[in-house]
């Protein structure tokens, strides 16, 4: 059925030309729903007939949001990791380890309960876009059975194999570099739209990084990059020289890396939760966009460094430790994430778009880093089909 979400106080349409600011906000506003579209948008008083309406009640509609880095093919937990962490002990990719252990010991059916437990958990929120890697197998098989299983869920598929170095590779980087170029892609690539690899002291330097993600886009996968979080490294420059969709953390940047990104497509997406839950500096969002480059931000979703799923927490983070204002996070949310997985179909409300549509019980956008960790959303549909509640 078509259906007309109707008397919105405020309508955040990302579509500049529609409406007031980069928002494009239109004021009384309504949406047209049909066959999992948008089919209008506009004033509440011009709006067509539709099979059904809902009222909005005056409050505010924005697209879903759009979660462009998550882990969520795993099993168990690292809260102990995080209270260690807490207690002083600094952060290091070494704690990925852990959570290969329990996932390869966990069935098909555990892995795929847990991942659709925490989408569902992101779409209660207003998530209505996923993006999610592998990387918690780092075996052939545990790989493709990694990749296989989020393509049943996820809306996006990052292959994922070069997160770190297995322990049975030893200090061998080389040779599981070459396991992850070769038998493992052509295993993983069928399931997967994306490749990705963590260019990072104690994971893969450039050379590496480079040599997984020139395989993967041979193999018929765009690159995205894991970059620069945990030292002022290689990774964001290889993430533009091979024109990646996403240079994803961007935690220490020099001014070469801020030029390199403001120069090319590629989207800085910042994941603000990891700093939240591992006490490393924020990313500099505001230098970022002062130069022009595109910023998307995400969860970053996983058992080790961000357990937290929600994209409302992140835009609140970015307002308030990251120097964004309220409606560049917003957009980031949104439409920086679309950028950051080179759709045009999500992040936006617009005829043709996908009806992804957010509702919060809220008057305005600015409410979500207003009011943090206060639950506001009051209804989600995606593709059309309400999500939340249920």
């Amino acid at each position: 059925m078509s259906i007309t979400v109707t008397n919105i106080g405020e309508l955040v349409t990302n579509e500049p030309g529609t409406g007031e600011g980069p928002l494009g906000v239109l004021r009384d506003a309504a949406v047209v729903i049909d066959g999992g579209t948008v089919a209008w948008t506009g004033p509440a008083s011009r709006a067509p007939a539709a099979d059904t309406s809902f009222d909005a009640a005056g409050r505010a509609v924005l697209p879903g949001f759009v979660d462009s880095h998550a882990h969520l093919v795993f099993a168990g937990e690292r809260a102990e990791e995080f209270a260690a962490r807490m207690s002083g002990r600094p952060y290091g990719a070494g704690g990925i380890r852990t959570t290969v252990a329990r996932t390869r010991a966990a069935s098909d059916d555990r892995l795929r309960a847990n991942l659709r437990r925490l989408v569902d958990e992101m779409a209660r929120q207003g998530t209505t876009t996923v993006e999610c890697k592998s990387g918690y197998g780092l075996t052939v098989e545990q790989e493709e059975r990694a990749v296989r299983i989020a393509a049943e869920v996820a809306d996006e598929v990052t292959y994922l194999g070069a997160h770190v170095v297995p322990p049975e590779y030893g200090d061998d980087t080389d040779a599981y570099v070459d396991l992850v170029t070769t038998g493992m892609l052509s295993a993983c690539a069928p399931h997967a739209r994306w490749v990705d690899v963590f260019c990072e002291e104690g994971a893969f330097d450039a050379g590496q990084a480079r040599a997984v993600l020139q395989a993967g886009v041979k193999a018929g996968l765009a690159p995205r990059v894991h970059a620069n979080q945990l030292t002022q490294g290689p990774g964001v420059r290889l993430a533009v020289e091979l024109d990646a969709a996403s240079a994803d953390h961007c935690t220490f940047l020099g001014d070469a890396d801020v030029d390199a990104l403001a120069s090319s497509r590629t989207v800085a997406t910042l994941l603000p939760g990891v700093e939240f839950s591992t006490r490393q500096p924020y990313p500099d969002a505001r230098r970022l966009l002062d130069a022009g480059a595109t910023v998307a931000l995400a969860t970053d979703c996983n058992p080790g460094s961000c357990f937290s799923s929600s994209m409302a927490f992140c835009i609140a983070v970015a307002v308030r430790d990251m120097r964004m204002t309220p409606a560049e996070a917003v957009w980031s949310a949104t439409a920086g994430g679309a950028h950051a997985l080179r759709r045009t179909d999500v992040g936006r409300l617009g005829p043709g778009a996908r009806a992804d549509v957010l509702l919060l019980d809220a008057p305005s956008h600015i409410h979500l880093a207003y009011r943090p960790g206060v639950p506001q959303v009051a209804a989600v549909w995606k593709g059309g089909r309400q999500v939340a509640p249920r």
